[in-house]
């Protein structure tokens, strides 16, 4: 079964020739035929055209690179040239929005021969932690599909999980690729912010927004980073600090290190079961030769509340440009404010115009000063928690989300309480820290359980060789798949 391979394990069979990139994308595109009626993973297929893509590899016969040949899905916020690109919202998906352009990082996968298949679904723009905020419904979880994917990286998550594809693309905000990774059970991770372009990518919040990948193995994720990370010209805000091999620094040798552990990350909120699969996993850890130590992170307790005045505030700003005129959905309208009005009105959905008003008023005359200002001196405070942690320790441990999947609709009436499935995630995208989701264990009703791993600035190489080392030992024979009804 080609599509459950990892993808350097398809790498070394199309290497031999002992499959094909085309029975190999073909086998993704059966699968996603057989099961994804149940999940609702990919909106748009591009499934003609990554045959043609598929047969013109095989043909040419060489596989240099370890992505060459192997097919992936993005989410439904990436620009890709003549792929429609709805970020899931009516706003775009009334008007067909096709790309007239690639994103750097398709641009980067196409480059050495990756070869994409779809579209996956997202919370609107996403914003959102379940996937139910989209305009296509809600991707579910594929070890229950009574329960979310998570989100906004849902349909990616679920797709990965589900073999739909070798691997996917996500973007993580404040727990966007972490949390649907740890609720589906594949991995997933955030990298340091400006390690990899955003540019071709729709934004929510600009300060915040990270690129990443959704994957089967923590090898394939060194992989993708490898290739997709760098300084790019097209966006400001990626780095020149140097991109290594991340692959080959994968050593598994993690004897000696320090791992933090957060007492703020273990209150008595926290779901007993995922207390336990985290503790197993960090005694996991010690197996390995790691030294642990009890840390403080402080200002942890202010980190949705500092998160849901930036993100909004940043929101706000990036959704002005959907009015109907440049481009979006067209309404019937009198004059020119009732156009606007009535454009937005029926293009967005409840979810983004919450964020809208929100951020609007944290930024208004009156306002500016006793709200945004204040967290984005919180936001700091969050930061300078973390560079003083990694004085003392090398990387840090902690759950990713307080419970497993939730139920389809659980927090549909209370915003406040799907915010707060946040409590883990948004404080690294504050700090712009890098951070990795990786199954630790599963709840009693068989749903998946993830331990976070977190580094310091530009330390993905740490993050990733403890990921690393850990899912050799946890994980001998490959992370458990679901079995979809």
């Amino acid at each position: 079964m080609p599509h459950t391979l990892t993808i350097t394990q398809a790498h070394k069979k199309l290497k031999t020739k002992a499959i094909s990139s085309e029975e190999l994308t073909s086998a993704c595109i059966k699968q996603i035929e057989n099961v994804d009626d149940k999940l609702n993973a990919v909106v748009h297929r591009n499934f003609e055209l990554a045959i043609e893509k598929a047969k013109e590899v095989d043909k040419k016969g060489t596989f240099d690179h370890t992505l060459t040949g192997i097919p992936y899905l993005a989410k439904d916020v990436y620009c890709e040239k003549g792929v429609p690109t709805t970020a899931c919202s009516n706003i775009l998906r009334n008007k067909d929005y096709v790309a007239p352009f690639d994103s750097t990082t398709t641009q980067r996968l196409k480059a050495v021969g990756a070869i994409s298949i779809g579209k996956t679904n997202t919370d609107e723009f996403t914003m959102g932690a379940s996937t139910e905020s989209s305009c296509y419904g809600v991707t579910t979880c594929p070890w229950d599909t009574s329960r979310v994917a998570g989100g906004s990286s849902g349909g990616s998550a679920a797709a990965v999980a589900a073999d739909e594809c070798t691997f996917a693309l996500g973007t993580d905000t404040g727990g966007s690729i972490r949390q649907p990774a740890g609720f589906c059970g594949c991995i997933g991770l955030r990298s340091t912010y400006g390690r990899t372009s955003r540019y071709g990518v729709m934004s929510m919040a600009s300060s915040l927004d990270s690129i990443g990948s959704l994957a089967k193995s923590v090898e394939d994720i060194a992989l993708l980073l490898s290739t997709i990370a760098g300084k790019d010209p097209l966006d400001a805000t990626t780095s020149s600090v140097p991109v290594p091999d991340y692959l080959v620094k994968l050593n598994g040798d993690i004897k000696g290190i320090t791992v933090g552990i957060p007492k703020e990350y273990f209150p008595d909120e926290l779901d007993p079961e995922v207390r336990e699969a985290i503790e197993n996993a960090i005694e996991t850890l010690k197996k390995l030769g790691v030294k642990t130590k009890e840390i403080s992170l402080p200002h942890t307790k202010y980190a949705v509340p500092t998160y849901y005045i930036i993100c909004p505030s940043e929101v706000c700003s990036n959704m002005a440009r959907f009015d109907g005129i440049r481009y979006g959905h067209t309404a019937k309208a009198g004059d020119l404010i009732e156009y606007y009005f009535n454009a937005r009105s029926e293009g967005f959905g409840d979810e983004v115009k919450r964020r809208i008003m929100i951020g609007t008023y944290a930024l208004s005359a009156g306002y500016y000063d006793a709200y945004y200002r204040q967290a984005q001196k919180v936001r700091t405070l969050i930061k300078q928690d973390f560079e003083k942690a990694f004085e003392e320790v090398d990387v840090i441990a902690g759950p990713v989300s307080p419970t497993p999947a939730f139920k389809i609709g659980a927090h549909t009436d209370d915003p406040v309480a799907m915010y707060l499935e946040d409590v883990f995630s948004v404080s690294q995208a504050l700090a712009g820290i890098p951070a990795l989701s990786i199954p630790c264990g599963f709840s009693k009703d068989k749903l998946p359980i993830a331990i976070q791993i977190m580094g310091p600035q530009w330390g993905e190489e740490r993050v990733l060789n403890v990921g690393y080392s850990f899912q050799k030992e946890a994980w001998p024979e490959g992370i458990p798949k679901p079995e979809i009804a």
